[in-house]
């Protein structure tokens, strides 16, 4: 079944116009809705209203974070002060106004709104006001996500121009200059011995004077500089849980610890009128109408290469033994009657390899599915027609597998994390394939919505030793999908 035949599948109910579009205190009602269409109408694209509602706490840190970034934001007269410290070799003490600036990484668009939900959640946590230097590429993609401010470092000025050149090992560089006091015996570290601003290197290639972020004296040494530059391509929010003073308030903000991404991520990122454009247009003709809608994310990567028929085996298989999709029946001029209440579905397939849809789309077109269903299968290949940027296709992918109700994901896809979790699903993991060969078996059902942490790191603060940090809590556990990741967990 093609998408033309959308026309002819059976209407759903529209989102009820009574839905919160506030989220339960979660988004702020003072940005006006024509500067953000997304911000408010997004959630109502869901079958359902989300059954996690954030905590009272967490809404009334999300008013009070409102409130410092309108006060220290850029152009503001506290923002212009804590500039003028930066170029001093040395802390000149804390000051009211402290910043999170998270500096631009390489990688899928994915990998980055994970990052900045992670940095985000960092910010909240220890009192700063998060900044974002945007590269080129994700100019225009999203709204502004704070009432009255903005979350753009300003071009130009002594800060941009020294991020350029921060890397691993920089001068700058917390691991660098921690290791370094340590083996001087500084175990004292006062606020005036530190510099103005310190480089974190979280990176999937950081090590582990680097992944000593994540213990607690060290937070404490960096509680005592006024600029923080992050430079992340991973979810590292899991790693926070396992900082020990952040532990009673991440405990207030999540009381279920697998819904930090689907909170943050719904509260940050809105997609921008130009982008939300594209989402409705092709969600309203093409995929509205359905009764239930699964989204398949179909990723592959050089480092694992597996041949099509094999993989699209695998993702048969998972979704044919879970009962996903109904399954067809290839013997010539058979019909099947549709079981009463039989609904009708919307396979969403993203993948930068369109082969996957053309061959599912073939096989459900060609064959009767055994249970009688209608099987439409849903290929937003050029959405909006147009020259729209590879980063804009992805948020409008995203946002799109966001609104289906079952979510089957290749895993290690950060951007299956970013539409499962937004969604508020636990979604099919579609396991790695092991020598070009389909995973046996095919897929796991997650028990938990969140985000994988790649590259988490292996050193144990609390032993002071390298350990499993999959067994130090019982809510931060190993991905099912990367067995060496961290997770977030109920």
């Amino acid at each position: 079944v093609s998408e033309n035949a959308t026309a002819q599948s059976e209407s759903s109910d529209s989102a009820p116009a009574s839905r919160d579009r506030l989220l339960g205190g979660l988004l702020s009602p003072d940005v006006s809705e024509g500067s953000c269409l997304s911000r408010y109408a997004s959630s109502l694209h869901r079958s359902r209203a989300s059954p996690h509602s954030p905590s009272p706490y967490l809404a009334s840190r999300l008013r009070k974070y409102e409130a410092l970034h309108r006060k220290c934001g850029p152009g503001t007269l506290s923002y212009k002060k804590s500039l003028m410290q930066l170029p001093s070799p040395h802390s000149m003490g804390l000051v009211e106004c402290r910043y999170l600036v998270w500096a631009p990484t390489s990688g899928h668009i994915g990998d980055r709104v994970l990052s900045i939900a992670s940095a985000f959640l960092y910010a909240l946590l220890t009192r700063r006001v998060l900044l974002l230097q945007l590269a080129d590429d994700m100019a225009g993609l999203f709204c502004e996500p704070f009432p009255g401010a903005t979350w753009e470092l300003p071009a130009g000025g002594f800060l941009a121009d020294r991020i350029k050149g921060l890397r691993r090992g920089s001068d700058r560089s917390y691991g660098n200059f921690i290791r370094a006091a340590k083996n001087n015996k500084d175990d004292d570290l006062r606020a005036e011995s530190l510099p103005p601003y310190a480089y974190v290197h979280l990176e999937h290639d950081y090590q582990q004077p680097e992944q000593l972020f994540f213990c607690d004296e060290d937070q404490t040494v960096l509680g005592n500089i006024n600029w923080v530059i992050l430079r992340s391509n991973l979810y590292f929010a899991p790693g926070l849980f396992l900082v020990p003073q952040f532990e009673e308030e991440l405990r207030w903000m999540f009381p279920a610890s697998d819904t930090a991404f689907h909170h943050v991520g719904r509260y940050l990122f809105h997609p921008s009128n130009e982008v939300w454009e594209l989402i409705t247009s092709y969600y309203t003709p093409y995929m509205a109408s359905f009764q239930e809608k699964i989204g398949l994310q179909i990723a592959t990567f050089a480092w694992n290469p597996v041949p099509f028929e094999e993989y699209f085996k695998q993702v048969s298989a998972c979704t044919s033994q879970e009962k996903i999709l109904p399954e067809v029946d290839t013997t010539p001029g058979v019909l099947h009657e549709a079981a009463a209440g039989a609904t009708s579905k919307a396979v969403l397939v993203s993948s930068e390899h369109p082969e996957y849809a053309e061959k599912l789309k073939s096989m459900y077109h060609e064959h009767a599915t055994v249970t009688g269903e209608t099987v439409s299968v849903l290929q937003p290949v050029d959405v909006g027609g147009g020259n729209h940027s590879h980063n804009q296709k992805a948020v409008v992918e995203m946002f799109l597998q966001s609104y289906c109700d079952v979510s089957v994901v290749s895993g290690w896809s950060t951007v299956g994390y970013v539409g499962h979790g937004l969604a508020g699903v636990k979604p099919w993991l579609l396991l790695a394939p092991r020598n070009q060969t389909a995973a046996d078996p095919p897929c796991v059902q997650a028990t938990s919505m969140e985000p994988c942490f790649h590259a988490a790191p292996s050193y144990d603060c609390r032993a002071k030793k390298k350990g499993d940090l999959g067994a130090v809590l019982r809510h931060v556990r190993h991905c099912e999908d990367v067995g060496d990741g961290l997770k977030l967990f109920d």
